[in-house]
Formats: C-alpha cells, structure tokens, sequence
C-alpha cells in the first residue's frame, strides 16, 4: 500500500488484548486512515471472525498484526520464584495462577489465515519474520510491515524483505517492540529512532510513541515518516473495547513507566500498585508471566480494580479526548495541516 494514498497520515495501532476491534478499525479506514486488527492472544478462527466482521463494515484497506514466536531462553528458577509471590494476588481476586506456559501464539495458522484472506497488510511485532515467511507473504500479495525500535533492527528487517516499517520510539504504550528483549537494550526517543532508521534503509517508516495530536502527527512526518501510527489516543473512543477501569485509568492524571510486572516483556503502562509491588522482582519471561498472571488481570477487570490491571498507555496519554475514532483521525489531520502552515510561515514560505 502506498501510504501517501492515505486521506489523513493515520494509522491505528492494532491495540493487542482487548481495545482493538473490528469497529475501531473500520471507523479509522472509513475516516481516511488506515485501520489494524490485533491477532495477538487470539486463535486463528477468532482472528478470521475479526476479519469477516470488518470486512462487511467498510471496505478500505486494513491491516492485521502478528506477534512473531521467540526462542524459550527463560530461567524457570525466577518464573517459579515470581510465581511463589503472586500467589497472595491470587488470594486476593479469588483465582488460581494461570500456567506460565510458552507457546508461539497460534503463528502458522495465523500466516494460513491472512493469506487465504487476502489481508492487505500484515504486521509484525516482537521480531523479524524469516525472509521465507515475507517472501510467501508478499507473493501472496501482501504488504509486510515489522516494528522496530533501532537502525540495526531495521537493516535486518529490510532485508527480510519488509515493505515498510513501524518505528516505535520509547514514549509507546504497551509492549516493547524489541527483537530481543535484554536488561542492556536501547531504548530511544521517537524522533531519534526516526532519524537514525532513515539514514540506514530505503523503505516507508510509520512513526509510533507518544503522539496524541496534530502537532506530533507533523513533527514525525518532518521526522522521514510517511505516517503517524496512534494507538493510546484512540482508546477512549467508544469503538475500543477498552475496560471500564483501563478508560478510568486514562481519564485520570497519573505517570507511565516501563514494566515486565504483568507479562514478562517490557511494556508502558500507567503506574498503579500491582506494578509498584511485583515490577522489580518480574523475570524476563514472555508470554510464560503474561500467562502466569492472565487470571488475576481477568478477576480485577471484572471487578472494576484498576490497581491489578495493566493499564497500557504511551506517555503523551493526558491528551486524551473522549471522541468517536472518526473524529480523532480527522480532528489530527486538521491539526496535521494547521501545524504544517505554521511552521511555514514560520520559515518565511507560503503555508
């Protein structure tokens, strides 16, 4: 897909664990961005409902992401530690721990689908799919796309074969989009990743962290991206299936921070008890504590504990406005273009 073809420079984050939806994603496609679906933590056939489900909503291009499977290289010793300590959160909401298994997130069924689908654009994150699977996907006619978050990822994801990437710079909310997720990785600032990316490869960049409004939309696209991916913005909109203490969580002051707490993978999230009491003492082990604490997450969001709960959000998230998606995209294409003219007439050129 050409992303210049775009109505507005907007691309949907696909949202992973319960805020992407299919209606979210038409509502971003139908208002002149481009919508995503989240395959991550699904089955393959929930994932073809998805699809079905926003294909007889809009008919516009729309992506789907995948979570690319990492080899297991876990200390058991510290899963089975941080276990031991949950046990009390456990007690508290009434449930059993879940199994700190690992396992590759249904990933072959997930490629069989979206090519029997014809996706348009598939994503990645969590790592570089081998060069094999672009190339089937591209010859199946999709654009392949993968998160980066530094110019060496990015070389390699390129030579994969990607035709664009996401750069996810260290304001995003949610999970890190590491290749490898180590105690000594990088973590740069959007518009420094940005800068250091474009000067290593050749391909579209999408700009993700941090942007909640035109002003930023602007800045990244001065940056060298051709779009402005957002996902914390739109998850007060009524689309989303955001949980009632998660949209809470994001109406409310509060400070984000990176933590491996609730799954085992670094990730943002607003800070709240569960994250002040386990993050130092959470192991890196993913998706085995991301199971391991699935049952306490489930019971708090039932209850409406916004303390026990990941509440993913990107940095820039008191700049959230309750309005529908349509009019997020088309209120950051209007501040897009309004903060484009500034700037040149700040330059002395016609704006």
């Amino acid at each position: 897909m050409d992303l210049s073809e775009l109505r507005e420079p907007i691309v949907q984050a696909p949202l992973a664990g319960g805020a992407s939806t299919p209606r979210l994603a038409a509502a971003v496609s139908e208002a002149g961005g481009l919508g995503f679906l989240a395959a991550g933590y699904k089955t393959a056939d929930a994932v073809r409902e998805d699809i079905r489900e926003l294909r007889s909503l809009t008919g516009r291009p729309f992506g789907v992401n995948i979570f690319v499977p990492r080899e297991p290289e876990v200390d058991g010793g510290a899963v089975e530690r941080y276990a031991a300590r949950l046990e009390a959160e456990a007690d508290r909401h009434a449930v059993e721990l879940g199994e700190p298994r690992h396992d590759d997130d249904d990933f072959a069924a997930k490629l069989a689908l979206v090519v029997a689908e014809g996706v348009e654009i598939v994503s990645f994150t969590f790592g570089c799919p081998q060069a094999e699977v672009v190339g089937r996907l591209r010859q199946a006619g999709c654009d392949v796309w993968v998160t980066v978050t530094n110019a060496e990822e990015a070389v390699e994801a390129q030579a994969a074969g990607a035709t664009a990437l996401v750069v996810q710079g260290f304001e995003a909310g949610g999970h890190r989009g590491y290749f490898s997720d180590s105690v000594d990785a990088e973590d740069l600032g959007l518009l420094v990743a940005l800068r250091l990316v474009s000067h290593r490869v050749d391909v579209p960049l999408v700009a993700a962290g941090g942007i909640a409004d035109g002003a930023s939309v602007a800045a990244v696209l001065c940056a060298g991206a051709a779009a402005a991916q957002i996902g914390t913005a739109l998850m007060l909109t009524p689309e989303a299936g955001t949980s009632p203490p998660h949209r809470a969580a994001l109406a409310s002051s509060g400070t984000t921070r990176l933590t491996r707490a609730f799954s085992g993978r670094q990730a943002r999230g607003i800070v709240n008890r569960f994250m002040e009491e386990h993050g130092a003492a959470a192991p890196i082990a993913y998706p085995e504590v991301h199971h391991l604490t699935t049952p306490i997450r489930a019971a708090a969001r039932a209850a409406g504990d916004q303390e026990a709960i990941n509440l993913w959000a990107g940095q820039a998230y008191p700049l959230l406005r309750e309005e529908h998606a349509a009019e997020v995209v088309h209120r950051l294409g209007a501040e897009t273009r309004a903060a484009a003219s500034r700037l040149a007439r700040r330059l002395g050129q016609p704006g």
